[in-house]
């Protein structure tokens, strides 16, 4: 190759370079509050921020399980936006480990931006990345584990979660 056609090529990977770089600090999550209908709402947590997606914020929804109302919140992580740009959504549940009720999503949820793992908690509403399904826990888990993205939470005794057939999740009027 002569120094001409060297000095193109030279051209081509920088340039090729600088477009994967800026490609790659790009955010691909397709859900953001503001492309909802959704309402976000203010809400202190207990829990002090560990991670960017570990925000104030929170969104109430409406959660039936089994054709009773239950008291529900998504947090403001990538995922539970991503959550909740599917809503609504009403799912069957299956029992997993004597612990959580499990579902099957219409997709994967985005994973990008996920906080520090924690283990989960009766109440919690998670989502297991690799099977890319809904988990309802009704009992403590037993560790955390940073393929199991916490969404939000239910209030609701552990009979009832452990019972529940069937869920419906629909944004707060």
């Amino acid at each position: 190759m002569n120094s001409a056609a060297l000095r193109v090529l030279a051209r081509a990977v920088t340039a090729t370079a600088l477009v994967l770089t800026a490609a790659a600090c790009t955010n691909p999550s397709p859900a953001s509050p503001s492309a909802t209908t959704t309402t976000w709402r203010q809400t202190p947590t207990s829990e002090a921020p560990t991670a960017p997606s570990d925000r104030n914020t929170a969104m109430d929804i409406q959660v039936t399980l089994d054709g009773r109302p239950v008291a529900a919140t998504l947090n403001d992580s990538p995922a539970a936006r991503d959550l909740a740009a599917l809503l609504p959504l009403t799912l069957d549940l299956k029992d997993f480990h004597q612990t959580e009720r499990i579902a099957d999503l219409p997709r994967r949820l985005t994973t990008s931006g996920a906080s520090e793992p924690r283990a989960p908690k009766a109440g919690d509403l998670a989502y297991y990345a690799p099977w890319g399904n809904l988990a309802l826990f009704y009992r403590d888990g037993d560790s955390a584990n940073a393929d199991l993205l916490i969404l939000g939470s239910l209030d609701a005794d552990t009979d009832s979660l452990a019972g529940a057939d069937r869920i419906t999740i629909e944004a707060a009027p």
